[in-house]
C-alpha cells in the first residue's frame, strides 16, 4: 500500500522529528502492507503551532467559503471512494463491500452534511437587546479510532472545519493509510495551509502530547471509556474542553408484540457487522421468557451464516481480547450456542461469530465491551425488568426496541439511559446526534449538534 513518509503539517508533508516507524499489517493475512512515521511531541507541537497561526484566518472566512471548501473535500474523497475502501479492507480486514459502502460512502456523505450545514446554519442570532455570535472554540486536538476509521475522522475534522476551528488529527496507530489518503483529499479541496494537520503516531506518545499540548483548545476523542477518563483528567487540570465517544453495551430489547423473526435476525447482523468492533453494536439481546427458547434457535442459525462472511479483528490482541472474554463467559455458565474461542483459520485474527444464552445481567459479557462478534442473550419476565437489564450497565451509548407498532417501542425507548435507540430497524441518519450517557462519553457527534461542539458561545448587548 501507499504510505507517505512524513507528517501533513502546515500545507505539506514534512520530515518526522523521530526515525522511527509504525507497521500497518493486514489482519487478514497478518502481513506487513507498509510503514508510517511515529511521531512524538515534538511532531505535535510543530502541527499545533501550524494549527495556531492558521486560526485567525480560518475563523475569519465567512461561512460560505468554509462551506465551498467542503464540498471540495466532499468531492476529492468521492474521487477516491475505490482507493479509500480498499485501503480500508487492506488495514482494518473489512470485507470489501463494507468498505465500499459503510466505511468509504458513509463519511462521504458526513462530509457533504457539514458543506451543507456550514452554509446554513445560524452562526448569530438576535436575543432581545443582545446578539448572540457563536464562534470556533480554537485549535482542536482530534484523536480517532481504528474500528471505523475515516468515519470518525469525518465526523470530527468537518464540523471543527464548518465551524471555524483548526485541527490537529493523530489517527489510530493500526489504520493510518486512509488518513494520509483524506489529508491528502484535503490539500486537493485547497484548504489552507495549518488548517488541518495530521501527526501519526502511537496514543501514549503523540496522542498524550495532543491532548496534553496548551495550544489545543478542545480534545475530540473516540475511543475506550479508560483512554477517556485520562484525556477527561487532563483536560479538567488546563479547564480545557472535551469532546468524548466512548464505550458501549446496548441493549436491543424484543418486546412480546414484536416481529421475533425480524428483530433476531437484524439484531444478530447488527453484532457481526464490522466483525463486532462496533461501539454501538447491540451486543445485549433482551427476550421476553415465553419467547426466549424461539429466539436463541433463531441467533443460533443467524449467526451460522456469518462463519464465512465476516472478516478478522484489527489485530492479535483484540483478537486475544475476544477469545479471552468467550472463555470468561462459558466459565461463569453462559451457554455457548453458536462459535466458540478456538481459532477458525490458521492464518489471519479471526474469531467465530459467537453467540451465548443463559447470560444473567451480572455476567461479565453482559457488563464490559468486548469489541468482537459476540452476542449476549437475555431473558427478561415484564418490561419493568427489561428496563432494569437494557439500563443495568455503566454504558449508554445506543440501543433499540422492537415492538409491534412504533408508539410502543418509543414509550419504552423514552425511558432507557443511552443516547441514540433505533425503532423497529430505524435507519442510519447522518444528520442525527450520535453519543452516549454515562461512562459512554461528552458531547454530541454528527449534524448540527456536532457542529455545536466546536463553537462557544458571545455576547453583545445594545
Amino acid at each position: 500500500m501507499k504510505a507517505q513518509d512524513g507528517m501533513y503539517i502546515d500545507g505539506a508533508w514534512r520530515p518526522a522529528a523521530s526515525r522511527d516507524t509504525i507497521a500497518v499489517v493486514n489482519p487478514a493475512d497478518e502481513q506487513v502492507i507498509g510503514r508510517v512515521p511515529a511521531g512524538d511531541a515534538q511532531d505535535v507541537d510543530a502541527a499545533v503551532r501550524a494549527a495556531r497561526a492558521a486560526l485567525a484566518g480560518w475563523a475569519a472566512t465567512p461561512p460560505a467559503a468554509r462551506a465551498a471548501r467542503l464540498t471540495a473535500l466532499r468531492d476529492a474523497l468521492l474521487a477516491r471512494k475505490d482507493e479509500i475502501a480498499e485501503t480500508v479492507t487492506a488495514e482494518l480486514g473489512s470485507p470489501l463491500s463494507f468498505s465500499q459502502a459503510v466505511h468509504a460512502g458513509v463519511p462521504i456523505a458526513v462530509a457533504g452534511s457539514y458543506a451543507e450545514l456550514a452554509a446554513t446554519y445560524a452562526f448569530e442570532e438576535k436575543v432581545g437587546n443582545s446578539t448572540v455570535y457563536q464562534e470556533p472554540v480554537g485549535v482542536v486536538g482530534a484523536i480517532t479510532p481504528w474500528n471505523y476509521p475515516l468515519h470518525q475522522i469525518v465526523a470530527k475534522v468537518a464540523p471543527a472545519l464548518a465551524a471555524g476551528c483548526t485541527v490537529v488529527l493523530k489517527p489510530a496507530e493500526d489504520t493510518p493509510l486512509v488518513a494520509q489518503l483524506f489529508a491528502e483529499a484535503v490539500h486537493e479541496a485547497g484548504v489552507p495551509a495549518g488548517v488541518f494537520n495530521l501527526v501519526t503516531g502511537i496514543g501514549a506518545v503523540a496522542g498524550q502530547a495532543l491532548a496534553e499540548h496548551p495550544g489545543v483548545d478542545l480534545v475530540s476523542f473516540t475511543g475506550s471509556t479508560a483512554v477517556g477518563r485520562r484525556i477527561g483528567a487532563t483536560a479538567g487540570a488546563a479547564v480545557k474542553r472535551v469532546a468524548l465517544e466512548l464505550g458501549g453495551k446496548s441493549a436491543n430489547v424484543v418486546l412480546p408484540s414484536a416481529d421475533l423473526a425480524k428483530a433476531v435476525n437484524v439484531g444478530v447482523a447488527n453484532v457481526m457487522s464490522n466483525s463486532g468492533q462496533t461501539c454501538s453494536a447491540w451486543t445485549r439481546m433482551l427476550v421476553h421468557r415465553d419467547q426466549y427458547d424461539a429466539a436463541v434457535e433463531l441467533a443460533t442459525a443467524a449467526a451460522a451464516k456469518y462463519g464465512e462472511r465476516i472478516g478478522p479483528v484489527v489485530n492479535d490482541g483484540q483478537r486475544q481480547r475476544v477469545r479471552g472474554y468467550i472463555e470468561k463467559g462459558v466459565a461463569e455458565g453462559a451457554r455457548l450456542v453458536a462459535g466458540g474461542p478456538d481459532a477458525p483459520r490458521d492464518q489471519g485474527y479471526y474469531v467465530r461469530p459467537t453467540v451465548f444464552a443463559d447470560v444473567t445481567p451480572d455476567m461479565t459479557i453482559a457488563q464490559e465491551e468486548i469489541f468482537g462478534p459476540v452476542l449476549s442473550i437475555l431473558r427478561y419476565e415484564d418490561e419493568d425488568d427489561a428496563l432494569r437489564i437494557a439500563n443495568g450497565t455503566v454504558y449508554g451509548l445506543a440501543g433499540a426496541v422492537w415492538a409491534g407498532d412504533d408508539a410502543e417501542a418509543v414509550a419504552f425507548a423514552r425511558r432507557m439511559e443511552t443516547g441514540q435507540v433505533d425503532i423497529n430497524g430505524g435507519r442510519f441518519n447522518p444528520l442525527a446526534p450520535f453519543g452516549g450517557y454515562k461512562q459512554s462519553g461528552v458531547g454530541r457527534e454528527l449534524g448540527a449538534h456536532g457542529l455545536a461542539e466546536y463553537l462557544q458561545t458571545k455576547s453583545l448587548q445594545f
